[in-house]
């Protein structure tokens, strides 16, 4: 094919990828309707907060940050999580690994989508959003880590852009991926999902005056959680996918994600365990925020509760992965990875960012409790996030089962396979990379 025909075929193929993401079964119409309703609440309750200014929210000089920014590290990590799918299918070389990994890039992107709405949420003016744009904004470059944050965020939604968008339009074109096109990327993909992380732990551990976040663990900790989350999941899509559309991938990714969960879910514990010996043994400053999140201090104790839900989901997902009952039943599996994925955002969301504040600089105890409006525009965000990762997975499999190609003359079928439904799912079983090759 001669290379100023994509002129042609793309826009072809953006057009027919768009009539795709409005059809599927009544089971896909029926989820788009609840996300989007959810959505719309939120809206809503973000335009209240546009009207009537931040103090609709539980947050309060001394809180500054609550629900979004907690919302906001939890998803940086999840983004950064599934570089899991990469590491395996390409450092080494796990072919099986190969058939997920554009579920990996899709769920990087969907979250990252959910970061920035987050951010944009949390601003007070949010019509001043370009001041932070890379190119358009007035940055305080190389000094600040916020900085650094939005060059890494914006630059790994790109990058996973790319590589799933060229992936998905060389099969619908029916060619073979050009290496030199998408393989770098992948690679720069892996060291770009640790920075993005990283990044944002820096940018909390790098405030001298809050003594809870100053700690050179909380990067490692923020990685070792990230792969937890990913896979957790991954393992859950994965069986999602299997269960209502016909693409199909073996038992494999499924058991290297859980080899991956079965090792960060202890090491998880075990750097909390750490950090939490030598901010109470020591005593100190650092103590009084970390003895307020477990115990609470004179009376204050409105996140012990979420604390030690966290260390108990945490905990007993731990035990449940390395129970002989999690290799044999799927469904103690999925129970490990609910409880992983919910122990963790408590863990990085209520229990990291509020601590941060509680005792103020000024010693003083502020409690911080969300406010309505912050978890109807929390639900709302999410909701979009799941309606971008839906859209996203659903016109892939269709290309990549086929079903949508360049050789295919007018629309295709309007009962394809999607998130959720698919009416046609026992007909065609997806190959495994052993198989095509």
């Amino acid at each position: 094919m001669r290379k100023d025909t994509h002129a042609i075929t793309y826009p072809r193929f953006l057009l027919r990828v768009i009539g795709q993401s409005f059809e599927g079964s009544w089971r896909f119409y029926l989820w788009m309707t609840v996300l989007t309703a959810i959505a719309l609440v939120g809206a809503n309750a973000w335009a209240h907060q546009l009207a009537e200014g931040m103090q609709v929210t539980g947050m309060s000089d001394h809180v500054s940050w609550g629900l979004y920014i907690a919302n906001f590290t939890f998803g940086v990590g999840l983004a950064a999580g599934a570089v899991m799918m990469v590491i395996p299918a390409y450092l080494y070389d796990d072919h099986e690994m190969h058939d997920v990994v554009i579920l990996g890039e899709l769920l990087a992107i969907a979250a990252i989508v959910v970061c920035l709405l987050f951010i944009v949420a949390d601003m007070g003016r949010p019509d001043r959003f370009w001041h932070i744009l890379p190119g358009i904004g007035r940055f305080n470059w190389p000094i600040s880590m916020l900085t650094w944050d939005v060059i890494v965020l914006n630059g790994y939604l790109f990058i996973n852009l790319h590589i799933s968008g060229y992936l998905i339009y060389t099969r619908y074109l029916g060619k073979k991926p050009d290496k030199k096109w998408y393989l770098p990327f992948v690679f720069l993909s892996i060291g770009w999902a640790v920075s993005i992380h990283t990044v944002t732990a820096f940018l909390y551990s790098g405030l001298g005056g809050r003594p809870f976040w100053n700690s050179a663990l909380l990067a490692p900790r923020f990685i070792a959680s990230a792969f937890i989350t990913g896979p957790a999941f991954v393992i859950l899509l994965l069986q999602l996918v299997a269960r209502l559309t016909r693409f199909r991938v073996g038992d494999g990714p499924i058991r290297t994600l859980t080899s991956v969960l079965r090792v960060t879910v202890l090491l998880n514990l075990f750097m909390l365990g750490s950090e939490l010996f030598t901010s109470l043994y020591t005593g100190g400053t650092h103590g009084a925020a970390v003895s307020y999140l477990f115990f609470g201090l004179h009376g204050k104790r409105a996140l012990v509760p979420w604390i030690w839900s966290a260390v108990a989901l945490n905990v007993a997902s731990a035990v449940i992965l390395h129970l002989p009952a999690s290799r044999r039943s799927r469904a103690w599996l999925d129970v490990a990875c609910v409880a992983a994925f919910a122990g963790v955002w408590i863990e990085k969301g209520m229990g990291l960012i509020i601590p941060g504040f509680v005792p103020s600089t000024l010693h003083e105890l502020v409690e911080y409790v969300p406010s309505m409006a912050e978890w109807k525009i929390t639900a709302g965000i999410w909701a979009a996030g799941f309606m971008v990762l839906t859209i996203a997975i659903k016109v892939a499999l269709t290309v990549l089962t086929g079903e949508l190609s360049a050789d295919q003359r007018g629309s295709s079928a309007s009962h394809t396979g999607g998130l959720p439904g698919d009416s046609h799912r026992n007909e065609w079983s997806h190959p495994s990379s052993t198989e095509r090759a």
